[in-house]
């Protein structure tokens, strides 16, 4: 008679390697049997037989299944040069308009913008719209309709649920320095609602080697509540060091943003500004750096 399949086999708990190397024994030890006539059953054996080639198949595929990687170089980014403003765009934004960059995912901005001393963008509406800033270089000063005003300085972040509408305004309050900043916008996962504001004190707070979860769908872990099943970390790298970024079957796909240093991830090199979108990888990767390396990391789903 045949041999049970392992008991391994039966719990879902077993790793992918560890079965699809316990199913190749056991194809063998049937193959062996049959070959040998110690069968009781050839129709049954013969059916545990293309039982043990489906299973194997079908965890080939698995296997072999990668992430799709896509990577947004910075100097392929759009761009925009106003005088008292010099912008990079990630995605189509404003004038620029790019049919094979148009966000990704539930991500519509990326902009990467340097505002020269005093310059600024006058109050203007927002609706439907998750809106983070983090400051990068210099100092930025925020006036909302929802009363808010503040200086977000180096290192820190901003963020504002646009909800059913708010208007704001965004300046660099320094008569000397520049303001360098990354704003992202995201698409809510409702409608409506009245507009939110909160800032994120980060500046030298991040631990190195690590990743800290800023913003979240559910505002674990003394992150701030958004308006997307989405999560925002900041990392942060010493020079030949390793970050494993963990399985999360509900957020399969990734963007990362270089702010500066030099990364690897899934055998692409990533430089400062460079941006990288990964499609289904639900078990997570691994990003080294080869320098000292600071990124916005965004698990989507």
């Amino acid at each position: 008679m045949h041999q049970k399949p392992p008991s391994c086999l039966m719990r879902k708990t077993t790793s992918i390697p560890a079965a699809y190397a316990t199913w190749r024994v056991y194809r063998q030890q049937v193959v062996t049997q049959i070959s040998s006539s110690q069968f009781g059953n050839p129709h049954s054996d013969t059916c545990i037989l293309y039982e043990c080639h489906y299973r194997l198949s079908r965890i080939e595929s698995f296997m072999s299944a990668s992430p799709k990687i896509r990577k947004r170089p910075a100097n392929e980014r759009g761009q925009a040069e106003h005088g008292w403003l010099h912008a990079r765009f990630t995605f189509s934004f404003a004038e620029y308009h790019d049919a094979d960059h148009m966000g990704f995912k539930s991500l519509r901005v990326m902009n990467n913008d340097i505002i020269e001393p005093g310059g600024g963008f006058p109050t203007h509406p927002h609706r439907g719209a998750e809106i983070f800033t983090y400051v990068m270089e210099g100092e930025l000063e925020h006036s909302d309709s929802m009363g808010n005003g503040s200086i977000i300085t180096a290192g820190n972040l901003q963020y504002m649920s646009a909800g059913s509408g708010v208007r704001h305004s965004e300046f660099n309050p320094s008569k000397t320095d520049r303001t360098e900043l990354y704003q992202v916008w995201m698409l809510p996962n409702e409608s409506g609602g009245e507009p939110r504001y909160a800032e994120k004190p980060l500046a030298d707070k991040a631990p190195a080697n690590a990743l800290t979860l800023l913003f979240s769908g559910d505002g674990r872990d003394g992150s701030t509540a958004i308006r997307q099943s989405a999560e925002i970390y900041f990392g942060k790298l010493d020079a030949n060091h390793e970050l494993a970024v963990p399985a999360s079957p509900d957020s399969p796909h990734a963007w990362i943003q270089v702010v500066n240093g030099r990364i690897s991830v899934l055998n692409t090199t990533l430089g400062k500004a460079d941006g990288l979108a990964i499609e289904d990888s639900p078990d997570g990767f691994t990003i080294s750096a080869t320098e000292k390396t600071e990124l916005l990391l965004f698990r989507l789903g």
